[in-house]
């Protein structure tokens, strides 16, 4: 038998890229990460950068100097706290009325059946497909027909409105997540419903709540297009901020929004830190 090695051509490989190349290609995802991350945080670095800002005119839109002015007096600008306040009260009713019915929807939702449920998933989105335009001028004419003056209690009841929809989502986002088996050994091991729920439904349960509340917070705080139609003579921060823009500028719109921002962080931070010492 005769072995032929002399005259055979190995294929040719294709060439190997470059390392800068394959770093590249290895961490590509990463860096288109870090570029999403950047285009978030730009503006939110702008605001906090120019709450320190000390300008010369009334906007607040060129650098002059660093100045903890804005810092030392928040309420220097008139009215700016009272819509503060506002929207604070608000902010805080609302979601905890949003929190508790979304919650006991998301619930019934998830966990029994029913004629409708369907529909009632389906439903549960149209509050969030809906354009805010039309949700506040639809909001309008309901209290105009129902003769019902426009202010805090029409702002309240409109913010209730569509936040608790997010909250249902959120809630059944985490119910859809958990592992039944857990209630299942709970009871096995001789817990009645109470029990159950209180030591191993509820605190499963309870990082979606937080994160509904949250959101539904951020949501009405932040609202405009559905509270400028339902407001009446009632001035919320957004809607003070609107009206600001018109003649000015001040540096305060900063101070509060980097206020906002830090609380947020701190929140979230501490959560992190309960979560890990519960892990513990």
């Amino acid at each position: 038998m005769t072995t032929m090695t002399a005259g055979v051509h190995r294929p040719t490989t294709p060439r190997q890229h470059s390392g800068a190349g394959r770093w590249i290609r290895e961490h590509l995802v990463t860096m288109f990460g870090i570029l999403a991350l950047i285009y978030l945080f730009v503006p939110i670095f702008v605001v906090v950068l120019f709450s320190f800002n000390d300008p010369t005119g009334r906007f607040n839109y060129t650098w002059v100097r660093f100045s903890f002015s804005a810092w030392a007096d928040p309420c220097g600008i008139s009215g700016m706290c009272d819509a503060l306040l506002v929207s604070l009260k608000i902010g805080v009713l609302a979601t905890i009325v949003a929190t508790i019915l979304g919650t006991l929807a998301a619930f019934a939702m998830a966990r029994h059946r029913f004629r409708g449920r369907a529909v009632a998933n389906l439903l549960v989105f149209l509050p969030m497909a809906t354009p805010e335009v039309v949700a506040g001028s639809s909001l309008l004419t309901l209290f105009i027909n129902l003769g019902m003056p426009l202010g805090q209690t029409t702002i309240f009841i409109a913010h209730v409105m569509f936040c608790v929809s997010f909250v249902i989502v959120t809630v059944k986002a985490r119910l859809a997540g958990m592992d039944p088996r857990l209630e299942q050994a709970a009871m096995d091991l001789y817990a009645n419903r109470v029990q159950t729920f209180t030591k191993v439904t509820w605190p499963l349960v309870l990082p979606g709540i937080v994160s509904g509340a949250m959101l539904s917070f951020s949501l009405s705080f932040d609202d405009f297009i559905i509270t400028n139609f339902n407001a009446g003579q009632t001035v919320t921060f957004p809607m003070f901020v609107w009206g600001a823009y018109q003649r000015a500028l001040p540096v305060q719109i900063n101070v509060v929004g980097t206020a906002m921002l830090l609380v947020a962080l701190i929140l979230v931070v501490l959560g992190r830190l309960i979560g890990k010492l519960r892990a513990r």
